[in-house]
């Protein structure tokens, strides 16, 4: 679905049921969504990815980033991470999704996508260290891409495009009952970077 900043209805739900997906459209301007996509680009300490699958570790070509408060412990695919403090970058861009979606954050996982080929398979953003049922922002900068949900039960979908400088909460039970992914694609050669601002429980 082609989405139209001009008449965009950012209270819109865009799951049918069982959660709540709000498109708030472009928030930043191309050059300063320019600016902080070569300052992350440069700025952040980023690590290829890993996860533990049936006891071997396998290593993503996509990067990664984890950025909080406090040395937050995160859990996933089996490995944890601990939060680095914010860069400047980060907390401005913090600052600027807290006023878009009048919720406040206290970490975000990064997502280094080099091309295309590169993307993220179904899964939830449902781990224990995460508040339950709380907002998620995703921010993009870079190469656009699609952006999908599958229900978990009765396997519905929805497809979103999320270009450059744009803004996707997930929120309510929507982790609960949705599945996310990224589609890889060979029609994409740039690279795009993610940010998620989540909140950990404390």
């Amino acid at each position: 679905m082609l989405l139209f900043e001009e008449h965009l209805d950012k209270e819109k739900n865009y799951l049918p049921q069982d959660g709540i997906v709000n498109y708030l459209g472009i928030i930043i301007d191309r050059a300063t969504a320019d600016h902080y996509f070569e300052q992350l680009l440069s700025g952040i300490d980023w690590e290829h990815d890993k996860a533990i699958i049936f006891g071997k570790e396998i290593i993503t070509k996509r990067k990664v980033a984890w950025y909080g408060d406090e040395p937050f412990a995160y859990t996933y695919s089996n490995t944890t991470k601990y939060a680095l403090p914010w860069t400047a970058a980060l907390l401005a861009l913090k600052t600027i999704v807290e006023q878009e979606t009048g919720e406040t954050f206290n970490s975000c996982l990064l997502n280094l996508y080099h091309t295309g080929e590169e993307g993220m398979a179904w899964h939830s953003d449902d781990e224990k260290d995460l508040k339950k049922d709380g907002a998620i922002a995703s921010l993009s900068l870079g190469a656009e891409r699609k952006f999908a949900f599958k229900h978990k039960f009765n396997k519905e979908k929805v497809e979103l495009q999320l270009p450059h400088g744009s803004l996707l909460v997930m929120k309510g039970s929507t982790q609960s009952f949705w599945l996310h992914r990224l589609p890889p694609t060979k029609k994409v050669h740039t690279a795009r970077i993610n940010l998620t601002f989540r909140n950990i429980e404390r």
